[in-house]
């Protein structure tokens, strides 16, 4: 049986220009340097939409304004916008946030992953999912799964 896609016919929007990271002038080349919205949004604007061809940003389905940081506590929170209401793909596509931010980040943060309000039927609990260890734990070891997350979050390749 061939499953259709979920959302033949998706809205691709533009990528933005990607922008460089600059250090206040004046600042000193050995002090920490906090994490801020853009690093974030950089680590997850090209991850693969598992359906189609295109990148979670191109779907519009996370944004730089999605992203919310707090150095001081160590948290970061993506809320990100499934392309229709019904998506199956959610789940999926949280857990290739979810373990793209826990490879990029220092192992001390704590990562939230949220579907936005209103924008998937099973909104509630779709967030309960994405933020259970021990959910997110076992999907990790369904081999046939981490070859999907590997995948969403290789390299695109540019036509």
């Amino acid at each position: 049986m061939v499953m259709g896609l979920i959302n033949a016919n998706p809205v691709i929007h533009e990528r933005k220009e990607r922008r460089t990271r600059q250090a206040p002038e004046g600042t000193d080349e050995t002090a920490v340097e906090l994490i801020d919205q853009l690093e974030i949004f950089e680590h997850i604007r090209d991850i693969k939409d598992p359906e189609h061809p295109y990148s979670l940003e191109e779907l519009n389905v996370v944004t730089e304004d999605s992203v919310e940081i707090s150095n001081e506590l160590s948290h970061v929170r993506v809320t990100f916008t499934p392309t229709v209401e019904h998506c199956s793909m959610a789940t999926l596509i949280g857990l290739c946030l979810r373990v793209k931010l826990m490879r990029s980040l220092p192992p001390h943060y704590k990562v939230d992953i949220r579907v936005a309000p209103g924008s998937h039927a099973t909104e509630a609990a779709l967030n309960k999912q994405l933020n259970d260890k021990e959910r997110v734990a076992a999907a990790l070891e369904n081999s046939n799964l981490l070859d999907t997350v590997e995948e969403c979050l290789s390299p695109m390749t540019l036509g």
